[in-house]
């Protein structure tokens, strides 16, 4: 092959790289597609790769190849590069130009050494101790600045023993310089667009997690949500994908997929921004800025004295001989109305707790008392002991909120889906508003917002479902309640499962991988921690 042919051979090859250094996503694998790229171009036997850092103080060694000696180092190998970063200033300020490569960043020029032990003012002891170490011989040099699209110099390519074309060393050609150049500085693009991409992709999750923190500074009961909620997720889908047989079986995700679903977890109770504090953490039924049994406390105590008034009156009546009464039986008579003012009083503090489901004679006599005494308000005026907004607090059924208060709280997924919708997702996040927003669908069609059915929503908004519900059972930072043991919460799965709730598919993937008992190891209180009768939950 003459020299022409070998050439354009080698710029056809050049142009391929440019390309397959545009698609590259990941730093580790781009850095070592550079280094390994400029090897094969100029049949170099060794090369290192260095990246400037510390605000353009010092080189890191990056990615480090010698082929004749297998060593393979940094980059995808999994073996991590020891030695210590190069200065490219000395202690008293002045450049390091007696490192060559420190010298081409300092210099910003590309340097080729055809002997190193021949070459004069470069310090090569280094690269002397290395050879007589291994059995190596270090001869020719190649070191080339990497240069963005804004001429700063980011990295710098060294090459180490070119060979001929019969696996003879010998100098780095001027052909060789040209093309390694034009390789450092697509590669130097690339790298910075990858930086960038990735600095923009860090900015993003910082603006979730901002949101999030919001979240959590108006309410720490559903911080620790917004976290472990995509932790789960994530965990549901990576046991999915390693499903090898059944109705999961052609799921598979992508690296893009993951990222995808990860940001969607992150984003699904966005909408919570929007929730009023006293809702989200209501923890008794009577609570909004402040538990309000204790006005109905001391309307109580109102009541009493009123009753130890009557009594007086009548004793002091009967003492001047106006009636005719036994001091014994005015006193009988106060103390049991005294009594049955404590009993109602113990018993709507009681109901106020809301901890269990509330029968409809105790929600009638929550109603009678309200109704059956009468006291002068704040503003004189006399009115039902309580009023039809405690009325209707104290005698909700079930937990803490009244149906208005629960349509507060399920209008975050409205929330969420809104703000999500606006926001104009690249190709590979277009699905986040769907995932993030599915997530309290059921699988018969009778959830919300939207009413979806099961084969109208994505695998992963199925998933985020299931995560999101066994989050809330098992989370024992919410002011209402405890956190449930596994067994109980996979229980009430199981029953949920049955009744079209969730999908029953991803939910027995969930229990025959155990995800359950792996995301309880990291997150649940031992105490939490049971045993579970995996196939009575499965049945």
């Amino acid at each position: 092959m003459d020299n022409t042919e070998d050439l354009f051979r080698r710029l056809e090859q050049l142009n391929e790289i440019g390309v397959a250094l545009s698609r590259e996503q990941d730093i580790n694998p781009l850095l070592e597609r550079i280094l390994v790229a400029a090897k094969n171009l100029t049949r170099a036997d060794g090369g290192t790769l260095y990246r400037v850092v510390g605000e353009g103080s010092a080189l890191r060694f990056e990615i480090i190849r010698t082929d004749s000696l297998a060593i393979s180092m940094g980059g995808t190998s999994g073996r991590e590069i020891s030695f210590p970063d190069i200065p490219l200033r000395d202690p008293d300020g002045s450049p390091n130009e007696r490192n060559v490569v420190a010298y081409a960043v300092n210099r910003d020029v590309t340097v080729t050494i055809e002997d190193a032990y021949t070459e004069r003012g470069f310090d090569f002891s280094g690269t002397r101790r290395f050879d007589e170490g291994t059995g190596y011989r270090s001869r020719s040099f190649l070191t080339v600045p990497m240069k963005n699209h804004e001429e700063q110099i980011i990295g710098v390519l060294q090459l180490i023993n070119a060979t001929d074309g019969q696996g003879h060393v010998a100098a780095f050609s001027e052909a060789d310089r040209r093309l390694v150049e034009s390789l450092a500085s697509q590669a130097a693009i690339a790298l910075t667009n990858r930086q960038l991409i990735g600095q923009l992709e860090e900015l993003f999750e910082s603006f979730i997690n901002m949101i999030n923190l919001a979240i959590d500074e108006k309410s720490p009961y559903t911080g620790g949500h917004c976290q472990r909620v995509p932790e789960l997720t994530m965990m549901i889908a990576e046991a999915a994908d390693a499903v090898g047989e059944g109705p999961l079986a052609v799921f598979n995700m992508t690296e893009r997929d993951r990222y995808e679903l990860k940001i969607a977890g992150m984003l699904h109770d966005c909408g919570k921004v929007t929730t009023p504090v006293h809702v989200v953490d209501k923890a008794t039924k009577l609570q909004t800025l402040f538990d309000r049994i204790h006005l109905v406390d001391t309307r109580y105590e109102v009541l009493k004295r009123d009753v130890e008034i009557v009594a007086l009156r009548r004793q002091l009546a009967a003492a001047r001989g106006e009636t005719v009464a036994d001091d014994a039986e005015i006193h009988r008579e106060s103390q049991e109305a005294l009594r049955a003012l404590d009993a109602e009083r113990e018993f709507l503090r009681h109901s106020n707790i809301g901890g269990e489901a509330m029968n409809p004679q105790d929600q009638q006599r929550v109603r009678d008392i309200g109704t059956g005494h009468r006291w002068r308000n704040p503003d004189g005026v006399l009115a039902d002991f309580l009023s039809t907004d405690e009325i209707e607090n104290l005698s909700i059924r079930a937990g803490t909120l009244t149906a208005a208060e629960r349509e507060t709280i399920n209008y975050h997924i409205v929330a969420t889906i809104k703000m999500l919708e606006r926001l104009p997702w690249p190709k590979h996040l277009v699905n986040v508003p769907e995932y993030a927003g599915g997530h309290h669908e059921r699988m018969d069609g009778k959830g919300y917002p939207k009413g979806l059915s099961r084969e109208q929503m994505s695998l992963q908004a199925r998933m985020m479902g299931i995560a999101d519900i066994f989050e809330a059972l098992t989370a024992s930072d919410r002011p209402y309640k405890k956190g449930m043991k596994l067994s109980q919460a996979l229980s009430i799965l199981g029953n949920f499962r049955r009744g079209g709730h969730i999908d029953p598919d991803i939910f027995e993937v969930f229990v025959r991988s155990k995800v359950y008992l792996r995301y309880a190891e990291r997150f649940l209180d031992e105490a939490q921690i049971d045993e579970v009768d995996e196939e009575a939950v499965l049945a």
